[in-house]
């Protein structure tokens, strides 16, 4: 045993979530720095430890003070006579290294550190911080921070912070939601904001500059508690992406959701994420893609967090996007209906069987289509409107969600109608939730606990609970997705093929260069020949057979269209040698250092969609596919989807589904849909390829890629090689 880990039978340190527990549980805390001055942090910490009603023993580290707060001082940490589990450091950076050596040497198993002037500073705060690195390695300590706000763990009153915001806040009974933030300030903002809302988080974890512990360390910890029912954070860039999308999946697994704010959307707020904290944030497309492909949900702001969270504990999942709403207002019934609309909801027209059994009660003013409209007759002086539509609703196979605008504030807890509420809710598998106009003294009516115990959300509107919502449906249908045990969630193996002699390093691969490649992967691709002259072009056509297209085959002119350096549909020997002369002088002229091939020639494809398969090395995700029409369509519309590698055929045929042309590809006007299957199989195949040699290509396209009813063609390909080349022998699975 090292500390709070262990060697492994290869010598390597173990860094599973058990070996977190010393930070989260720890029976002892030493907070080192600790001060009888109230306004040092040494102090707040102290007090924080002791108004949280810490469980564990606290032992304040000071050289000078007999005691602080009641608590007995030490000189040093040599000085107490148990172990510690945890130390605290409230100290300047310049004291963290001698500190952490003192640790060591005690046998800690975990540290806080608070301190900022390391990784974020520049080279010199990077140097320091990877001594600290090494040192918290080789003692088996686990570290959260530096350059953090601490950590809380709600359970056992570990207020391990110095914010004394974290102790301005109402504690509330519903909590099981775990926060983890790579920034301090605004985690704790977002604390404050979902305790002010009713929610509080079991756990909170700033990361800081993730020395030691990082992100997905602390979501892999929180899986496997089982006091956490939901995982939410704010990301500025993922420092360990591939863990943290296998923890995704094992989340989604456990019907456990990963609710993250990931910032850095515009071009400003990614070059800001850079220098925040030293995240290296990735397109922001390649993120959406990675949270789509791992049933992470995307949060648009913290009020995302508070909604979805409050909502996925009612323990009910949406079994659809069908929605009802029932106001008292019909403006504000219209302007729901018009959130939920644009957030994917559908607004639905209701039966005409639950519409005559809804008219029963209501006055002939109000209205029992969709929103339901009980007029302000119902919040004045005729509460029990708002049982009439919900038992009609209820038994309607059609709706799935039913949102109240508003709620009596004369039903308390007590009242017998609000009791007959939460039976009708009880018994059904409706979604049902509360979103109320966000009114100083009006947002929570007075039955709201009652409610909420009974698993019927109630949520202000100054929250967003509708794209909540949405993002709650959308969770629900990709984990039934998961849930299913199908062809879809495996893929065929693809052997590795030996691709050394044709990547050359730093190189720009010629059309025929690439589909060579193409075709070790089994990639179809067009009949070709090269040719070195006219006469040599003209064999080549009569043997392939007319019509044919020639192009300039050059690694330095990738695009040929600029060049005009390509002819299509040529008929005879006359066309094909004039044509070869016009696209060898042209390509001469666009580039007149260009390292030419020959000229392809090559059949003449027949028409058919033309669609476009990429790869490009994200500097976070590595190898990411991209999917979408070809020509004026990825061009102008930029009608594309994008997915981290390696693919699954689930992720696959998601992509085809992502995009809005899809509708093409499945046949339009009484045309036959095309090939899915042989599209499916090519993404799976160039994913494979781009994961085999993912330190060697940097770009691959295939565009045009021809579909057919029947087969696929790819016409064009291109790829970029980087400085490396990797050629170990693996089998894709």
């Amino acid at each position: 045993m090292w500390g709070g880990r262990f060697l492994t039978k290869d010598n390597k340190l173990n860094n599973s979530y058990e070996t977190l527990e010393p930070l989260f549980n720890p029976k002892s805390v030493a907070i080192l720095g600790a001060s009888e001055s109230k306004y040092k942090i040494g102090y707040l910490q102290v007090k924080a430890l002791l108004d949280g009603q810490f469980s564990g023993e606290i032992y304040p580290i000071n050289r000078k003070a007999k005691e602080i707060e009641g608590l007995k001082c030490y000189p040093s940490l040599s000085d107490i006579p148990n172990d510690i589990d945890l130390a605290i450091f409230c100290l300047g950076a310049e004291q963290v290294q001698q500190a952490l050596e003192d640790c060591a040497q005690k046998k800690v198993k975990a540290a806080i550190i608070f301190a900022a002037g390391f990784s974020e500073t520049g080279e010199e705060g990077v140097k320091q911080q990877e001594t600290l690195t090494e040192l918290a390695r080789k003692s088996g300590i686990r570290i959260v921070g530096p350059n953090c706000v601490g950590l809380v763990n709600l359970s056992n009153g570990l207020i391990g912070t110095f914010s004394p915001a974290i102790l301005s806040v109402p504690l509330n009974d519903q909590r099981g939601v775990g926060y983890v933030s790579q920034s301090g300030a605004f985690g704790v903002l977002t604390y404050m904001a979902a305790a002010q809302n009713g929610l509080s988080f079991n756990y909170f974890v700033s990361v800081g500059n993730e020395m030691e512990t990082e992100f997905s360390d602390i979501i892999e910890y929180m899986i496997h508690d089982p006091k956490t029912s939901v995982i939410s954070g704010y990301l500025e860039g993922a420092k360990n992406p591939d863990k943290l999308r296998s923890l995704a999946k094992e989340a989604l697994d456990r019907n456990k959701p990963i609710v993250v704010m990931k910032t850095g959307r515009s071009i400003a707020g990614s070059r800001a994420a850079v220098s925040h904290t030293g995240s290296l944030a990735g397109s922001d497309k390649v993120y959406d893609a990675f949270f789509k492909q791992s049933g992470m949900v995307r949060a648009d702001d913290y009020e995302d967090i508070i909604s979805f969270s409050k909502l996925f504990l009612s323990n009910k999942l949406p079994n659809g996007r069908n929605t009802v709403i029932v106001t008292s207002s019909g403006g504000r019934g219209i302007n729901e209906a018009d959130r939920c609309e644009a957030y994917g909801l559908n607004i639905i027209p209701l039966s005409s069987k639950t519409t005559t059994e809804i008219k029963r009660f209501l006055p002939n003013f109000a209205s029992a289509s969709n929103p339901v409209d009980l007029t302000a007759a119902a919040s004045v002086s005729n509460p029990e409107l708002f049982i009439a539509p919900l038992r009609a609703l209820i038994e309607d196979p059609d709706v799935d969600n039913i949102i109240f605008t508003e709620f009596p504030f004369s039903w308390t807890a007590e009242n017998p109608l609000l009791q007959e509420f939460i039976d009708i809710c009880s018994r059904s598998n409706k979604f049902v939730f509360i979103t109320t106009f966000p009114l100083d003294g009006m947002s929570l009516p007075p039955g709201t606990p009652e409610l909420v115990k009974n698993g019927i959300p109630v949520i202000p509107g100054n929250l967003n609970p509708i794209r909540g919502l949405a993002k709650l449906v959308e969770y629900s249908e990709y984990y039934r997705k998961n849930q299913e045990a199908n062809v879809f969630n495996s893929s065929k193996k693809i052997e590795k093929q030996r691709l050394q002699s044709l990547l050359e390093p730093g190189t720009t691969l010629s059309e025929s260069q690439a589909s060579v490649i193409l075709e070790r992967y089994q990639i179809p691709t067009t009949k070709r020949v090269i040719a070195e002259n006219p006469e040599k072009a003209s064999q080549h056509a009569n043997k392939i057979g007319y019509p044919v297209v020639l192009k300039v085959d050059s690694p330095d002119i990738p695009h040929k269209t600029e060049a005009d350096a390509i002819r299509l549909n040529l008929k005879n020997d006359q066309e094909v040698k004039k044509a070869f002369n016009e696209i060898k002088r042209n390509a001469l002229n666009y580039k007149p250092d260009a390292k030419i091939n020959g000229i392809s020639v090559q059949e003449m494809l027949p028409d058919g969609v033309e669609v476009i398969v990429g790869a490009s090395k994200d500097p976070v995700f590595g190898p990411v596919i991209m999917f979408g029409l070809g020509g004026i369509f990825v061009e102008i519309y930029k009608d594309i989807s994008f997915r981290i590698a390696p693919l699954t055929r689930k992720d696959a045929l998601e992509m085809i589904e992502d995009i809005k042309g899809k509708a093409i590809l499945k046949g339009t006007r009484g045309k036959s849909s095309y090939d899915i299957e042989a599209i499916i199989d090519v993404l799976l195949k160039v994913s494979a390829l781009v994961t085999d040699y993912k330190d060697s290509i940097e770009e691959l396209d295939i565009n045009p890629l021809i579909v057919y009813e029947n087969g696929i063609k790819a016409a064009d390909a291109m790829i970029v090689v980087g400085n490396k080349v990797d050629d170990k022998a693996t089998i894709r699975g």
